[in-house]
């Protein structure tokens, strides 16, 4: 198949309905073919757990035969939290075939998210891992006073695909609840369609323009929004992803070289880990096949992206999503250095973006359908029905989106608006800097003063706040923003999907 018709192929595949159907389609052109690898039980002679595209739409269909004797239904609530294995695609894919509404919950949350998860989504099936990382997750759930618990680690239900109803037809319910990451307040749960995910994932694989050679990687939890946005990704163009279930570098290097990884990411953080690896071992690529970095969740400083291509040698394209809109912009391997370094990339079309007032409003058919509660749906959307993300930035020429910081995360010293994420970019190319987030924290004279928290690199010591003012001054940036405060961490803290920063938690440690 030439490049023009696989691209053709996956845009026509991106007019299915739903995601059950985009399955079927795509296991009529390449059944054979593999859609997930993961290590683990033998498979097959390399030591592989395969799942072909094909083998999803068989197995799927008798997992969702399992779960329909069990007493799934179209609309049923049902929660699951587990890890990044090929059962939880099997069971996430067998509950869309049936059309029920599942609820993914990440697999390190624990008491507090998943009882709040399992109370606001009503949830009538809870299935878990049973004990996972020596945690239990079958006593959380008897804790917690859960229905319907079901094991779905090894063993899924399983039924005779015959007794099963006609696939959903239309794809315009609401049949997912994704939850907000927390980082700033309660979670909130996320209502999201078939036609949403399947309009965010198509973002992101038209926008790589991955071929039917390449290797995928899964590195996060299945269990976010970035799940089914990558699994669309594979099956619009046809190539197989490796699931991490346990991603820790440098453990995982084995498997990315094994199965011959071309396509690898996640997020900044994640971006952050390659690179300290490969310094490592300079001049040695610690994954031989890889040709590209991508990921979003999170800003990227411009330096990251240049220290990927000159160290790691590959190209690295950054987007721009949230839980509410899984894919919003995407970079793209054919932009320019400078859009793929400064930019999050372009919307795809029928995304419709707004700037007022610096922040970035989204309209369009991957915009999430609100909220499950309708309180937080109330304040989110404007008149125009743009979902307002509090996120600020603007437009290029090229319609290329630029962030410059989000509307929390302004700080506001003597009456002056500081951008926390100029100082941070700015930090990011500190020789000694492995990472930083900069902070607003009170001050009773200023309202509010800089506060960097700092990273060290490996191998840098004796960081002092005199030392980064005097290379903020050297870099340019003027004197009513330099930091006031710098506090420098092990690690800071992050949330557990795409390992976003924390930053409540560093005002409520460092703002005394």
């Amino acid at each position: 198949m030439t490049d023009t018709a696989h691209v053709d192929t996956a845009h026509e595949l991106g007019a299915s309905r739903t995601l059950w159907e985009l399955v079927e389609r795509r296991a009529a052109l390449t059944p054979d073919r593999p859609v997930f690898l993961q290590d683990g039980l033998q498979d097959d002679l390399r030591g592989n757990r395969v799942l072909t595209f094909g083998g999803l739409r068989e197995r799927g269909e008798r997992v969702a035969a399992g779960l329909y004797g069990m007493g799934v239904r179209a609309g049923t609530v049902v929660a699951w939290q587990l890890p990044t294995r090929i059962e939880t695609v099997l069971l996430s894919f067998a509950l869309a075939r049936l059309g029920a509404v599942q609820s993914p919950v990440i697999p390190f949350y624990r008491d507090r998210e998943v009882g709040f998860a399992l109370r606001e989504s009503g949830a009538e099936f809870f299935a878990v891992p049973g004990a996972w990382r020596g945690f239990d997750h079958a006593a959380m759930a008897r804790r917690l006073g859960a229905r319907g618990v079901f094991p779905a680690y090894d063993v899924l239900p399983d039924g005779d695909p015959a007794v099963l109803p006609p696939p959903p037809a239309s794809g315009t319910s609401v049949r997912w609840i994704y939850w907000t990451s927390g980082t700033t307040s309660a979670p909130k749960g996320v209502l999201h369609t078939d036609r949403s995910l399947l309009a965010g994932g198509s973002c992101l694989a038209h926008a790589l323009r991955p071929s039917a050679s390449d290797v995928g990687s899964v590195a996060f939890p299945y269990a976010h929004i970035g799940g089914p946005d990558y699994t669309v990704m594979l099956l619009l163009y046809g190539f197989p992803a490796v699931l991490f279930e346990h991603f820790a570098l440098p453990d995982a290097l084995d498997s990315y070289r094994r199965h011959g990884v071309t396509i690898a990411g996640g997020s900044t953080a994640f971006y952050s880990m390659f690179l300290a690896e490969q310094r490592k071992r300079p001049g040695v690529p610690i994954i031989p096949t890889l040709r590209l970095l991508a990921g979003g969740g999170a800003p990227k400083p411009p330096e990251i992206y240049h220290a990927v291509v000159r160290e790691l040698g590959c190209r690295l394209a950054h987007g721009y999503g949230m839980t509410e809109v899984p894919m919003i912009t995407m970079g793209s391997p054919d932009d320019t250095a400078e859009d793929l370094a400064t930019t999050e990339g372009r919307p795809p079309e029928g995304m419709e973006i707004r700037i007022v007032d610096g922040e970035v409003r989204l309209r369009g058919e991957a915009v999430c359908r609100g909220y499950l509660d309708p309180s937080h749906h109330a304040s989110a959307f404007d008149a125009d029905g743009f979902l307002m993300t509090g996120d600020l930035g603007h437009l290029t020429a090229s319609g290329h989106l630029v962030l410059t910081g989000r509307l929390k995360d302004v700080i506001i010293r003597k009456g002056e608006n500081i951008s926390a994420k100029e100082i941070e970019d700015l930090l990011h190319r500190h020789p000694g800097v492995g990472d930083v987030a900069v902070v607003g924290v009170p001050d009773p004279s200023r309202g509010e003063r800089v506060c960097a928290v700092v990273e060290l690199r490996a191998g840098a010591s004796g960081l002092t706040l005199a030392g980064v003012v005097a290379f903020l001054r050297g870099e340019g940036l003027a004197t009513h923003k330099l930091p006031e405060q710098l506090e420098v961490v092990d690690a800071l803290p992050r949330n557990a999907a795409l390992r976003k920063v924390l930053k409540y938690e560093l005002r409520e440690r460092f703002g005394g």
